[in-house]
């Protein structure tokens, strides 16, 4: 297990880079996936626990930085990311107290569990 300090003192990856061409290299050549669920409140932790997980060998998705992602939630980002999560190897849930009061998070956890 790895402490919220730990991953605060880690340096954040760029607010905002598509990570779309890295994920699909990441697919092809069978390495360490991840969708990162998670609030948006907890921005600036997101950031620094993809920048962890990254250098420890993970290609870590998050929706925000996906160019194809629309502006506004929709049926579309529903579809998106439900695409997202069946692709990609691991589903991993940020638990914070933002993310366990969101909408979207307790979807996404039961969307997976009948997936995966």
């Amino acid at each position: 297990m790895v402490n919220q300090s730990t991953i605060m003192n880690y340096r954040a990856e760029p607010a905002f880079q598509d990570r779309s061409r890295e994920i699909n290299e990441a697919l092809e050549k069978n390495r360490q996936t991840a969708f990162l669920s998670h609030s948006h409140k907890d921005y600036e932790l997101v950031r620094r626990v993809q920048a962890f997980l990254r250098d420890n060998g993970w290609n870590v998705y998050v929706a925000w930085q996906a160019e194809s992602m629309p502006t506004h939630t929709n049926r579309e980002t529903a579809r998106k990311i439900k695409d997202k999560i069946l692709k990609l190897g691991w589903f991993l849930f940020l638990a914070t107290q933002n993310s366990m009061v969101s909408s979207w998070c307790p979807w996404k956890i039961g969307y997976t569990d009948g997936v995966k």
